[in-house]
């Protein structure tokens, strides 16, 4: 008797952009006996917890299209996961873009609809260099820079998700980053997948 699929959860992911220099993107190493992408890079993140909902009273905007999951619960989830995993906070009023979405392929032993968030290290609260709160899940906590992130031991999505990032940089130059007006979406949701563009 074949394991039942395992069901697909909603998931965020931030990716912390600091431009005091070369640019740079904020990435930690999970654990070699994770369940899912074990001694990758990858960006802090993770999936929408039920409490994450008790804030979720917006659902509007490029979040909301084809999603079940309302677009505050995956905010607040980016912004939870975020300080659980570095420690680091993002101010109140800070904003995150939403930028890229992908669904993780059948016949992966987890399975997320994950969001990724792009966000300004010039928001967060405190010290961007100090890792000392975050918990266990994500090793060597560093920031790489982005010409020099694919050299690292990265997931396949992970460097298409670079590789965005590295097209909409430019456009924000030194200025504020802005929300894309369409966003990729690769979705693996059914058997067969299908790229698209949210919002274009």
């Amino acid at each position: 008797m074949t394991d039942p699929a395992p069901p697909i959860r909603d998931a965020a992911s931030v990716v912390l952009v600091r431009r005091d220099g070369p640019t740079r993107v904020l990435m930690g190493m999970r654990g070699a006996k994770a369940a899912f992408m074990a001694s990758k890079y990858v960006f802090p993140g993770g999936a929408v917890d039920p409490e994450d909902f008790a804030r979720a009273s917006t659902n509007s905007g490029p979040l909301a299209i084809d999603s079940d999951c309302p677009a505050d619960a995956i905010l607040t989830c980016a912004r939870r996961e975020l300080a659980e995993e570095t420690g680091l906070k993002l101010s109140s009023n800070s904003r995150l873009h939403f930028f890229f979405r992908a669904v993780t392929p059948p016949g992966r032993p987890r399975r997320f609809d994950a969001r990724f968030l792009l966000a300004d290290a010039r928001d967060l609260t405190a010290d961007p260099d100090d890792f000392s709160a975050a918990c266990d899940e994500l090793s060597h906590l560093h920031w790489v820079r982005l010409d020099e992130a694919p050299r690292l031991d990265l997931p396949f999505i992970t460097e298409v998700v670079l590789a965005q990032v590295a097209s909409l940089i430019p456009m924000a130059g030194a200025d504020a980053l802005v929300q894309p007006s369409s966003v990729p979406f690769f979705d693996n949701r059914d058997a067969e997948p299908r790229f698209t563009w949210i919002g274009g």
